[in-house]
């Protein structure tokens, strides 16, 4: 079973830059698609960013295209999310996902594993 645990989220101006990262335990995530939601208060989680197994594929959600950038370092069993020119509705939980679809997944029902939740606010 794997457990997955984000780290790296705070309270930042709008401008500013954040990395996100997520570890996995358990067993070795690098035959595992991975990805990053996002769930703001009062709203539905929703897609953010997925990468395949090898790292290779990546894929964003329209927002954060541009300014996001997911990575994976399979070696370390880790994933990370840079985040550059940070707006307010970027304030959000952020979490940390796994899917055995190694293309990785946008659908949150397709994800089996997921991290507590890690929380990024941005300030006008």
């Amino acid at each position: 079973q794997v457990q997955l645990v984000e780290s790296g989220g705070g309270s930042v101006q709008a401008g500013d830059s954040l990395t996100l990262s997520c570890a996995a335990s358990g067993r070795p995530v690098s035959s595992y698609g991975m990805g990053w939601f996002r769930q703001a208060q009062g709203k539905e989680r929703e897609f953010v960013a997925a990468v395949d197994f090898s790292g290779t594929r990546v894929g964003y959600a329209d927002p954060v295209k541009g300014r996001f950038t997911i990575s994976r370092n399979n070696v370390k069993n880790t994933l990370y999310l840079q985040m550059n020119s940070l707006k307010p509705e970027d304030t959000a939980v952020y979490f940390c996902a796994a899917t055995r679809i190694s293309k990785g997944s946008r659908d949150p029902a397709e994800c089996g594993a997921w991290g507590q939740g890690e929380q990024v606010a941005v300030s006008a």
